[in-house]
């Protein structure tokens, strides 16, 4: 069965050198995005034979800090959300107080799927 879900989350407030950005447009690449929700609904030794690379980083974490807290941590990682798309155009609703540069009410290109950072357009 597909887990799939969706929920409100409260407003964010921007952290040290980010921006918070009301999203116009967005864009999804069907490729990129297809190999994620692809790998996603991989069982465990599909994801690892997929990604041996990410298999090589977990046993290095094994030997470094012992197998109990890997897996925790491997499960964890492997039970977070992932959100779709990391493109993105939008304007600027709040600024965190180092970003310099930018205002809020200017508009931005932003781009990067774990952090979303402006770029003037």
């Amino acid at each position: 069965m597909e887990k799939r879900w969706s929920k409100k989350l409260p407003v964010p407030t921007p952290r040290a050198g980010f921006a918070l950005v009301k999203t116009a447009a967005s864009l999804v690449s069907a490729g990129t995005e297809r190999m994620v929700v692809e790998f996603a609904e991989k069982n465990l030794v599909g994801k690892a034979r997929s990604r041996p690379d990410l298999v090589r980083q977990v046993m290095d974490k094994a030997r470094r800090e012992g197998l109990v807290p890997t897996v925790q941590a491997a499960f964890n990682r492997l039970d977070q959300p992932m959100a779709l798309g990391y493109s993105s155009a939008g304007t600027i609703t709040a600024l965190e107080k180092d970003m310099q540069g930018f205002k809020v009410g200017q508009r931005v290109a932003c781009g990067g799927r774990r952090f979303r950072r402006p770029r003037g357009i």
